[in-house]
């Protein structure tokens, strides 16, 4: 092998040592919908699902929700105090098919010869290139949606939904992204659909 070969193969070899895994994170299209007063009562709410599933993985988008409400002044209903409001939670999260990425190092290779003499000379070139690294990750769509109930009468006063597309299996990341959209400026604009970055 050639010094030069030689070099760019140790060279791409240790920008591939230095690539991490990541995700990449759409923006989050988000829909509120309330009765166009203001929710200006900050009282004790309780989280939970809609429907009767309960997972590690609901859990972590109950936690995001919680957070987000605590941070409104909303306090976190325990399990022996009525609490004024319910916060119904619900996510779903589907793989919508995989992409491979493009490759983040290329190589190429490449030779040439020259032909001398008395008469002038020939030069031929040619080169190759290929792409090293690249992976294939799986795409998925994940949603979040709350319903904000009154106990009292079981009366809805606040819904939501936000949705996002992410290359990368990252949960606990997409949770808390999905949460944080969903309740940036409550309670929003009614009926209205705005795009979160």
């Amino acid at each position: 092998m050639t010094k030069p070969f030689t070099l760019a193969l140790l060279a791409g070899a240790a920008l591939l040592g230095g690539c991490t895994a990541t995700t990449r994170n759409g923006p989050i299209d988000v829909t509120r919908y309330h009765l166009g007063q203001p929710i200006t009562e900050r009282t004790t709410v309780a989280i939970e699902p809609i429907g009767a599933t309960v997972s590690p993985e609901y859990q972590l988008y109950a936690d995001a929700v919680a957070i987000e409400l605590q941070r409104l002044g909303y306090v976190k209903g325990g399990v022996d105090m009525q609490s004024g409001y319910i916060a119904a939670v619900g996510f779903t999260r589907m793989s919508r098919g995989a992409y491979r990425e493009r490759p983040p190092v290329s190589i190429g290779i490449g030779g040439g010869s020259y032909g001398g003499g008395y008469r002038g000379g020939v030069g031929v070139g040619g080169g190759v290139s290929f792409g090293v690294g690249g992976k294939t990750r799986e795409l998925y769509v994940s949603e979040l949606s709350v319903q904000l109930r009154r106990r009292s009468d079981n009366s809805t006063i606040w819904e939501g939904k936000a949705v996002t597309e992410s290359a990368g299996d990252q949960p606990v990341e997409t949770a808390g992204r999905l949460a944080r959209a969903l309740f940036k400026g409550f309670p929003g604009e009614s009926g209205v659909t705005i795009t979160v970055k």
